[in-house]
């Protein structure tokens, strides 16, 4: 079941600000054109041995705010590229800014803005007493989700999915957790512009905006351009 929409979202809908575009589903809100063929994506896991669950759908502005500005302040670790720890002190702003990147957008760009791209699990497949880490490794070679992430990769395109991280391109960092709907997302990757992106950061307190605003033209090029293709 695909469904596509030529629907145009407002700027507050697209940046996270406005949850109009967005239905109830299973405690988490999904695009109301896209929640329909994560439901049938989700019984056809089912069917193959996996309970499929949301680990996170939309994520509010705020949410994402939150998130970027504890990262930059140090309130949260800063990760490198291979999940370790990094010494933020040590860091100019703008590798601050960039290390962030390869693991949280920014406000106002997050796909989870979108409602169409979510973070997915197996909930069977989670071994007990732990916790969901959303790191590479759990996916991969024997990682718990593997049999998961071989699964989607033979079967949710014909749900109209796929993963827009699929590798690592240089930009945001491998995700093999993060599905998106692209009959609708490409459709709203092309409405998020460069001018609403930087007008949406100008009136928001978000930490180190200067430096941001001044790289904004190269990192959406490196960090929200530049995804995988379906």
């Amino acid at each position: 079941m695909i469904t596509t929409s030529a629907q145009q979202l407002t700027a507050g809908q697209l940046t996270g600000q406005n949850t109009d575009h967005l239905v109830s589903h299973q405690q988490h809100l999904l695009h109301k054109d896209m929640q329909p063929a994560f439901a049938a994506l989700q019984q056809a896991a089912q069917l193959a041995g996996f309970d499929l669950q949301l680990a996170s759908a939309f994520r509010p502005f705020e949410r994402q705010l939150l998130i970027w500005n504890n990262k930059f302040n140090g309130l949260r670790p800063l990760l490198d590229s291979n999940s370790q720890p990094l010494d933020a002190s040590v860091l100019s702003e703008l590798d601050k800014i960039e290390a962030i990147l390869r693991w949280s957008a920014l406000p106002g760009a997050s796909r989870h803005h979108w409602g169409t791209d979510v973070d997915v699990y197996a909930k069977n497949c989670l071994p007990a007493n732990t916790s969901l880490q959303l790191e590479p490794w759990e996916y991969q070679a024997n990682g718990h989700q593997a049999e998961l992430n071989q699964w989607l990769s033979a079967h949710m395109g014909k749900y109209g999915f796929y993963l827009p991280y699929a590798e690592d391109k240089g930009g945001v960092a491998l995700e093999p957790w993060h599905v998106s709907y692209h009959p609708i997302s490409q459709t709203l990757q092309q409405q998020l512009t460069l001018d609403l992106l930087y007008h949406t950061l100008s009136e928001n307190d978000v930490a180190g905006k200067s430096q941001i605003l001044k790289n904004l033209d190269s990192l959406y090029t490196r960090f929200i351009t530049n995804i995988c293709e379906v």
